[in-house]
């Protein structure tokens, strides 16, 4: 079987199934693991993505993310690369960018900075959906070394690096174990909204 072959196998749309209708961006949004090793980002593409980020809301405007980030071919690339999961190295050499998102925890004067990781994670959202309205696909990962990453990066004590992302464009099954295969394949589900949401706690509100 040729690598044309599996083309089919990996569905380029997962849509949601919302009990009503959602913007297309949130309802197209899913995170692949088979990446297509041809995918590269232009410049204004790559920069986008962490311009989106920037723009994310954060507790009293201080905007805590912070990104180390390489596009494939660049040497961060591959540190960045090499701080990731043994599970997570297998499939993340195709993708077409690699970024450690940073929360700033304390702040100018030495003290706590209170919704650093919140910060970081409404930026990493809006990084993922600029990179699905740019036709390509975001996998969020907890699977890479926090240590590895203060060590080869220089993270100051102050910063905690909190989530790993790939983006790239769409790839194929060729090559991938099967219990990856068996995930790309997987519908998409979630709770239904009345494990949600409440109107007193364990009473849905939908």
């Amino acid at each position: 079987m040729t690598a044309e072959d599996y083309t089919v196998e990996v569905p380029a749309s997962k849509p949601a199934q919302t009990s009503v209708p959602v913007h297309p961006l949130l309802a197209e949004r899913w995170s692949p693991r088979a990446m297509d090793p041809s995918t590269t980002l232009s410049d204004e593409q790559f920069t986008a993505l962490f311009e989106a980020a920037r723009w994310a809301p954060s507790w009293g405007n201080t905007q805590p993310a912070r990104y180390i980030a390489a596009r494939r071919g660049e040497p961060a690339f591959d540190r960045i690369h090499g701080t990731l999961s043994r599970g997570n190295k297998g499939w993340t050499s195709n993708a077409a960018a690699l970024a450690i998102g940073v929360a700033q925890l304390v702040d100018d004067d030495g003290e706590p900075l209170p919704y650093g990781e919140y910060g970081v994670a409404l930026a990493t959202q809006n990084l993922v959906l600029q990179a699905v309205a740019e036709g390509l696909y975001g996998h969020q990962m907890a699977g890479f070394d926090r240590d590895a990453v203060r060590a080869e990066f220089g993270v100051p004590a102050e910063f905690e690096p909190v989530v790993a992302v790939a983006v790239g464009g769409l790839g194929t099954l060729a090559g991938m174990p099967e219990r990856l295969q068996e995930k790309e394949l997987r519908p998409r589900i979630r709770k239904p909204l009345a494990e949600l949401v409440f109107t007193d706690w364990g009473r849905p509100r939908f």
